[in-house]
């Protein structure tokens, strides 16, 4: 029975936390929501364009990028806004696990997101 309650357990961890491929029209409305789009004068077509590219609405990328990489459908960044543990010298400025930007849930994305555009490079940081 242990055994059984520990795996039900897990099985639900691993469905929490799936990834998912994002469509336009949810991604739209979830920027909308959280207040994305419009941020720092950057539109949700803007930031849809973004994911597309990065990405592909994917919330499971993670590509290299030299001696770091890039992660979730933004494709932030290990050098400078998340830490993987194994990029040397990051810099951490979201204060979030790389792997946390790996599941369906994006709002933690759209925060670093945030923080990037406050940045003086703003959007251009991709």
């Amino acid at each position: 029975m242990k055994v059984f309650l520990c795996l039900a357990f897990l099985l639900c961890l691993y469905l929490g936390s799936e990834a998912k491929v994002y469509t336009q029209c949810e991604l739209y409305n979830i920027f909308q929501e959280t207040g994305l789009a419009g941020y720092h004068g950057y539109s949700a077509a803007n930031w849809i364009c973004l994911a597309y590219y990065e990405s592909g609405y994917n919330t499971e990328a993670v590509n290299n990028n030299g001696p770091s990489r890039d992660y979730g459908i933004f494709q932030i960044n290990s050098r400078w806004w998340c830490n993987d543990g194994k990029t040397v010298g990051a810099e951490d400025a979201c204060h979030i696990s790389c792997q946390s930007l790996l599941n369906d849930d994006i709002y933690d994305d759209i925060e670093c997101a945030k923080r990037v555009v406050r940045d003086p490079n703003g959007i251009s940081a991709w």
